[in-house]
C-alpha cells in the first residue's frame, strides 16, 4: 500500500513538473511574441519608411531631465561634501598666442638684447613650449574621450565622481538595468536583423542585370537597412540644410568621429563607400554590398598607390549617374572636439565637394572610437549600452576648387568650413600623428625660423604644417 502511494506521489510530482515546464514555455513563447511584435511593428516598419512613433523623442526628453537633475544633485553634493573631487577642466594651462618671432622678441626686449646674436634666454621659449606640449598636448588629447562637464550616469565616465546620495545611486542602478537588460537586447536584435537584411538583400539585388530598377532596389535596400541599424543604436539625428545634400557624381567629405558616421549619413541618403578590403564578417558585408552598388574597395597593396586610388575615384566621379562618394579625409577618428588635417588626395579628384559636419552630443554617450584602446566588438558593446546616440548633421553648400588655389589649400578651406559650422577646433596637425612619430620636416621648420631670428632677419609667423610636410 505504501509503495503504491509513493508511486502515485511520484507520478503526481512528475505531472506537476511537466505542467510547470509547459507553463514556463508558454510564458517564454508569449514574451517572445511580444518582443518580436515590438521589434517588427513598432520599430522596424516605421524605420523602413523613415517614420517615427515619437517614443525615442519622449525617451530623450525624459533622459535630459534625469541628467539635469543628476547634475544639480552632484553640484549640491560638492558643496555639502568638500571631499568630492571636482573634474579637471579641458584646458589646464593658459597658452600665449603668437609666433616664435614675437615671443622670442619679447624675451629679448626684456633684457635689451637685439637680433643677430644668440641669447641664453631664448632657451626659455623652447622650455615653455615643451612643457606646454607635455602637460596639455593639442594633438594627443584629440585621441582620448571628450571631457564631460558633469557625470552622465555611465560607469565608464565616472572617473571624478564618488558616492553622493542614495537617490542618485538608485537612479544609476535603474539606468544600468534599463541599458543592459532592456535596451541592449533590443539593440542587438535590431542590429542582427539590419545586417542580415543588408547581406541578403544586396546579394539578391546583385543577380539582377544592370538597369535603373536594380539601382532603385539597391538604394532601397541600403537605406532601409541603415535605418534599422540606426534605430538599433537609439540614434536621434537632426539633419540641417537638406537642400545641400550630396548629389550623384559628387564627393561628400565629413569630419570623422566613429565608424557609426557611415550609418548616420546613410540613414538620410545612399553613398558609394570607399575603403580597404577586410576579412571576416566585415568582408562578407563588403562583398555583398558591392554586388548591388558600385562601392570602391581597395586591396591593402592598392591603398599605398595614391595614383591608382585617385584614378579609380576619378573614374567613379566621372559617371554622373553613380552615387556620391563618401570620404573622411582625416583618415582617422577624432574625439568630437576638433577637425584635423584633411588629406589632399580627396581634393585632387576633381568634381564638386559636398562638405558635411557631424557633431555628437556627449551627454548621452561617447561616440568616439579610440581604436588604440578598444577593438571594434568592445566599442560596439559600449555604444549599445550607452543611453542613446544624439547627433546633429549639417549639409554645407557645395564647394569647388578655385583657380588660385591648389588641392592642399582647397582641403584647408573645406576643413575650416566644416569646423566653423560644428563649433569644432580647426587644427592644422595631421591625424596620422596618432600612430606615427613627428616628421623631421616639422622640426626643421622650427630650426629655420629660429635661425632667421639669430641672423636678424624678418622671420615669418609660424607656418602651419601641410600634408606635403
Amino acid at each position: 500500500m505504501a509503495a503504491l502511494m509513493n508511486e502515485e506521489g511520484g507520478v503526481a510530482s512528475r505531472l506537476q513538473a511537466a505542467a510547470a515546464t509547459e507553463d514556463l514555455w508558454c510564458l517564454a513563447l508569449g514574451l517572445f511574441q511580444v518582443w518580436m511584435f515590438v521589434v517588427v511593428f513598432l520599430i522596424m516598419l516605421p524605420a523602413m519608411f523613415g517614420l517615427s512613433l515619437g517614443v525615442t523623442g519622449v525617451y530623450i526628453q525624459v533622459l535630459v531631465r534625469v541628467l539635469e537633475w543628476a547634475t544639480l544633485r552632484i553640484q549640491r553634493g560638492r558643496r555639502e561634501q568638500p571631499s568630492v573631487p571636482v573634474p579637471l577642466p579641458n584646458g589646464i594651462i593658459e597658452r600665449v598666442g603668437g609666433s616664435m618671432e614675437e615671443e622670442v622678441g619679447q624675451l629679448r626686449r626684456s633684457q635689451s638684447l637685439a637680433g643677430g646674436k644668440f641669447a641664453l634666454s631664448d632657451a626659455f621659449y623652447f622650455y615653455k613650449k615643451g612643457l606646454e606640449s607635455i602637460v596639455d598636448d593639442q594633438v594627443t588629447q584629440r585621441f582620448s574621450s571628450e571631457e564631460l562637464a558633469s557625470w552622465n550616469l555611465l560607469t565608464r565616465t565616472n572617473h571624478n565622481f564618488r558616492y553622493i546620495s542614495l537617490r542618485l545611486t538608485i537612479i544609476w542602478g535603474l539606468g544600468v538595468f534599463v541599458r543592459y537588460c532592456v535596451l541592449f537586447p533590443l539593440r542587438i536584435t535590431l542590429a542582427i536583423i539590419g545586417l542580415s537584411w543588408l547581406v541578403i538583400g544586396t546579394v539578391l539585388v546583385g543577380f539582377l542585370p544592370e538597369s535603373s530598377v536594380k539601382s532603385w532596389l539597391s538604394e532601397l535596400v541600403h537605406l532601409t537597412c541603415y535605418r534599422i541599424c540606426a534605430r538599433g543604436l537609439s540614434a536621434t539625428v537632426h539633419y540641417h540644410n537638406r537642400e545641400n545634400k550630396p548629389q550623384k557624381g559628387g564627393i561628400c567629405v565629413a569630419n570623422h568621429t566613429t565608424p557609426i558616421d557611415v550609418v548616420i549619413l546613410a540613414n538620410d541618403g545612399c553613398y558609394a563607400m570607399v575603403g580597404q578590403v577586410h576579412g571576416g564578417l566585415m568582408g562578407v558585408i563588403q562583398r555583398s554590398m558591392v554586388r548591388a552598388c558600385p562601392h570602391v574597395w581597395f586591396e591593402r597593396s592598392e591603398m599605398k598607390d595614391r595614383h591608382a586610388v585617385t584614378s579609380r575615384l576619378r573614374a567613379h566621379v566621372a559617371a554622373k549617374t553613380k552615387l556620391p562618394i563618401l570620404i573622411f579625409p582625416e583618415g582617422t577618428c577624432i574625439n568630437n572636439t576638433s577637425v584635423m588635417m584633411f588629406k589632399k588626395g580627396s581634393f585632387e579628384i576633381g568634381g564638386t565637394i559636398y562638405p558635411v559636419t557631424i557633431k555628437y552630443d556627449p551627454r548621452f554617450g561617447d561616440a568616439f572610437w579610440n581604436s588604440a584602446k578598444h577593438n571594434m566588438v568592445s566599442y560596439l558593446l559600449r555604444m549599445m549600452t550607452s543611453w542613446a546616440i544624439v547627433v546633429n548633421v549639417w549639409y554645407l553648400p557645395p564647394m569647388t576648387i578655385q583657380d588660385d588655389e591648389d588641392a592642399a589649400q582647397f582641403a584647408n578651406r573645406v576643413k575650416s568650413a566644416i569646423a566653423h559650422q560644428g563649433g569644432l577646433l580647426d587644427l592644422a596637425w595631421d591625424g596620422g600623428l596618432k600612430r606615427e612619430k613627428v616628421k623631421d620636416s616639422y622640426k626643421e621648420e622650427q630650426q629655420k625660423m629660429y635661425s632667421s631670428i639669430i641672423a636678424g632677419q624678418n622671420a615669418a609667423s609660424s607656418p602651419k604644417p601641410t600634408e606635403e610636410q
